[in-house]
């Protein structure tokens, strides 16, 4: 509910940065049109999307608790660093060598590899691609920039700085920009982030850093772009379903964690490398939770309501990120659920799933009955009630017309 609201008082306006991100979106799609450059693909950026929205979504409620971690450990420096222009530039070094390391464990270390595969998982790459971060990865992220507080430098500054360090990357995600001259032996640029992307084998575990290039060359990582890169996973996922896509590596270190004998060999699995990993496993894995589906030509009204429910998303999302300040706790948790709700429906739709009915139904009775409630106005759920009583008794039939109506 907003109460006692007037413009610009507590608005958060780092939700700005989510319309700022559909801008350079709009303008990589219209400059890959006019080159006639085969760059999106509808199904791969929406799922690309989802995930992203899922991620800012959830960090809106973790944010602070990891500006309060970097207070707490500051308590504890191990130096005192002064605030003085060099010391930025130093925290901006120590910045990415942390998030160089952070990435490489992420690539070489399982279960970091797990929080970590859904950014490599699509098969195209755009500036979309740049969105595809689960909130575990950002986790993770965030404890190993847990050291430069504890070194001694001050939490705002490290904030600043990650701010800074995080819009930079997402400009590396694209194909639109080619090799860069002298800045291509200084900086990340995009030709050194499409290797890292991509399943070439020569690009495998290359250019791991993420504002400038050295470190790669320093430790041994580093690979210019030479051939094509071919993106996405070396065995690709084979699904756009919002869980199998957040799951699926999780489900395949369980499964060989249980085949595996002694605890030991089942830390292992844990600790071990995605190349030692049994690649059988997740074959088996896919028939077992990923039934076959057919795949029609999707029609233009299947487009359609595929894009609105990713604009709905994005939408509540934005304004619950502008005026967080203001909702209470009712409104946060069921914005949040309607949301959570509209990103897995978006991954049943791509995957053409009959469970999207029931699903609508539930976010229908969802937003009803916030609405009777917050404008009191009981009728609504009594009008909700009798629909819904209507449609339960012949369910098969509306479900039906229903999945016709959108996958043709």
């Amino acid at each position: 509910m907003l109460e006692n609201f007037w413009p610009g008082s507590q608005l958060n306006y780092a939700a700005l940065a989510i319309p700022a991100f559909f801008l350079f979106v709009g303008i990589e799609h219209v400059a890959a049109s006019k080159l006639k450059k085969s760059v999106f693909q509808f199904d791969s950026s929406v799922a690309n999307l989802t995930i992203g929205v899922a991620e800012r979504l959830l960090n809106l409620f973790l944010t602070a608790s990891f500006y309060g971690a970097f207070w707490y450990l500051y308590d504890f420096a191990l130096f005192n660093i002064p605030n003085h222009w060099a010391v930025w530039m130093l925290l901006l070094l120590a910045t990415d060598l942390v998030w160089y390391w952070y990435h490489r464990l992420g690539h070489e270390v399982n279960i970091l590899w797990a929080a970590h595969i859904v950014h490599h998982q699509s098969e195209e790459f755009n500036y979309t691609v740049s969105a595809r971060i689960t909130t575990l990865q950002a986790i993770i992220r965030n404890v190993f920039w847990c050291l430069l507080p504890l070194v001694g430098f001050h939490p705002t500054m490290v904030m600043a700085t990650l701010i800074i360090h995080g819009a930079y990357s997402f400009f590396t995600h694209t194909q639109m920009i080619g090799k860069l001259g002298w800045l291509e032996y200084v900086f990340i640029t995009p030709s050194h982030h499409r290797v890292h992307h991509a399943s070439n084998e020569k690009y495998l575990n290359k250019n791991y850093g993420d504002l400038f290039i050295f470190w790669d060359l320093l430790f041994g990582t580093f690979q210019r772009e030479e051939e094509k890169p071919v993106y996405g996973l070396t065995h690709p996922l084979k699904s756009y379903s919002f869980i199998w896509q957040h799951a699926h590596y999780f489900l395949e270190l369980l499964f060989a964690a249980r085949r595996a004998t002694g605890l030991k060999n089942k830390l292992a699995v844990f600790l071990g490398s995605p190349e030692s990993l049994d690649q059988h496993i997740r074959p088996r894995l896919e028939r077992l939770y990923l039934p076959h589906k057919s795949a029609p030509k999707p029609s233009e009204r299947y487009r359609n309501y595929v894009a609105l429910q990713i604009v709905a998303a994005v939408v509540a999302l934005f304004l619950m990120a502008l005026f967080i300040t203001y909702l209470n706790a009712l409104s946060i948790f069921v914005t949040t659920s309607l949301i959570l709700l509209t990103l897995i429906n978006c991954g049943a739709l791509l995957e053409q799933r009959v469970w999207i009915y029931p699903l609508e139904l539930l976010r229908l009775m969802m937003g009803v009955v916030y609405l009777a409630y917050v404008m009191d106005q009981p009728l609504l759920w009594v009008g909700y009630l009798i629909l819904l009583t209507g449609i339960l008794l012949r369910y098969k039939a509306t479900q039906k017309k229903f999945l016709v109506f959108i996958y043709g």
